[in-house]
């Protein structure tokens, strides 16, 4: 997938919200391979604030993450032909510059760089097995 010069990047049609200027928000996520970004539609995103919240008040991990992302994350705008602009300070932190990777993960998707994404690929050791969690 191309960053064009304005740092866009596409968002496949069957990941976009169906109103017209929806938000969606941005969060460094970090992984054993580096930096990704997170992009969430506002309700996954409301869910992930929730379950932060009802961690327990005071904890350190709850503390953590709600600088974490409150500092970090950021919303965008999907623009009329299903664009986003990657804020700056994300690309660089993510490694990205003209090509990206984007990865569905469910109800969110997740923007890599691609040699990150390989190398996170080539580890995987998820196999037939792993399927029993979930069926």
């Amino acid at each position: 997938m191309k960053v064009d010069e304005k740092r866009r990047v596409q968002i496949p049609a069957k990941w976009r919200p169906d109103e017209t200027g929806a938000e969606v928000t941005i969060v460094p996520w970090e992984t054993a391979h580096g930096m990704s970004l997170r992009v969430f539609p506002q309700a996954q995103f409301l869910k992930m604030v929730e379950k932060i919240e009802s961690m327990p008040e005071g904890s350190v991990e709850r503390d953590e993450l709600m600088r974490k992302v409150g500092r970090n994350s950021e919303q965008v705008t999907i623009d009329t032909v299903g664009r986003i602009t990657l804020p700056d300070g994300m690309l660089k932190a993510a490694g990205l510059s003209t090509q990206a990777v984007l990865v569905g993960v469910v109800r969110v998707f997740e923007i890599w760089n691609p040699d990150r994404f390989a190398a996170s690929e080539a580890s995987t050791a998820l196999g037939p097995a792993n399927y029993r969690f979930i069926g």
